[in-house]
């Protein structure tokens, strides 16, 4: 699978206003080349370099249905997305539902925010609110294929 946005580019700084320092709305997704028998999707965007024991996790989404192909700029921070046929969002590390982007400590340098895409072979049972550890667990053993997506941002 390939995973890829309108607003960065693999490698590349990720634009102020998906961040905490401008609108904080989420980037647009999309990608291609899903198994035939991806039944969802699931996607986490952490940040490995958060000086804290475990990635700082920015948005847990799932229950994306088969046929999608794209995330759209700005998804709501709401428990259900209903433009997703009611994919759920999970918690962040702040905690909060939905997706806020990068906020690094400033002065900490560059940090790198992967986007982790996965197709699964199943539906997951999963209620609104799930946890990154959560979401890992319940996709155990039904992850058909993985896409990611690096972008980076720092604060002076």
């Amino acid at each position: 699978m390939i995973l890829k946005s309108t607003a960065f580019k693999e490698g590349q700084v990720i634009p102020k206003k998906h961040t905490g320092e401008g609108e904080d709305v989420s980037p647009a997704l999309e990608w291609s080349g899903a198994p035939a028998a991806t039944k969802q999707f699931a996607l986490i965007c952490d940040d490995p370099d958060a000086p804290v024991a475990e990635p700082w996790v920015h948005w847990v989404i799932y229950g994306i249905p088969a046929k999608a192909t794209k995330l759209p700029e700005g998804v709501p921070q709401s428990e259900r997305v209903a433009d997703l046929a009611g994919a759920a969002q999970g918690m962040n590390t702040w905690p909060r539902i939905g997706y806020n982007g990068p906020m690094p400590p400033q002065g900490h340098g560059w940090h790198r925010y992967f986007f982790k895409l996965y197709a699964l072979d199943a539906e997951l049972a999963l209620k609104p609110g799930a946890t990154k550890k959560d979401l890992l667990a319940a996709m155990k053993g039904h992850v058909l294929a993985e896409a990611q997506l690096m972008g980076k941002y720092k604060r002076d």
